[in-house]
């Protein structure tokens, strides 16, 4: 399943990108992230691996990112494994005309288990509201210091 989510950022794109980058922001916009540990590499470089802990109501997920591509400000790529689904995310960012920025994130999501493969087939929308809300609250946090972090 792929598909891509757009939204522009009232912000300049070297901002943006610093904020996206900074992996203590990270808890301001990914709603239930409770702990990021790199496990191999450099932080933020290419090949570098971080484990993500997630809690969202009671239950617990755990990801783990490998970033494939950085072309700062202006691209960042990566894939995110989990029991039962290999996604690949490759986000760009452009400064607008009006010194914003638009940032394209194009999703490949490809099951590895049988469950998983229905839950695309049968719930699309689920992933792409997902992506999107992720995209939303970076907005919100980028813009207006908003953080869906829980105390």
């Amino acid at each position: 399943m792929t598909y891509d989510t757009e939204i522009i950022v009232a912000l300049p794109l070297e901002d943006f990108f610093k904020k996206l980058d900074d992996p203590a922001n990270m808890k301001h916009w990914q709603k239930g992230l409770q702990s990021y540990e790199l496990i191999y590499g450099s932080p933020g470089a290419i090949g570098s691996k971080t484990k993500l802990s997630y809690k969202i109501g009671k239950r617990e997920m755990v990801l783990i990112e490998t970033i494939t591509a950085k072309n700062a400000p202006h691209e960042f790529h990566a894939t995110y494994d989990t029991k039962g689904m290999h996604n690949v995310q490759e986000n760009y960012f452009e400064e607008t005309a009006d010194g914003h920025t638009k940032w394209v994130s194009k999703n490949e999501f490809i099951p590895t288990k049988l469950f998983y493969r229905l839950m695309t087939l049968l719930l699309p929308g689920a992933f792409k509201k997902q992506s999107k809300s992720y995209m939303m609250a970076f907005k919100q946090f980028a813009e207006h210091g908003t953080s869906v972090a829980t105390p």
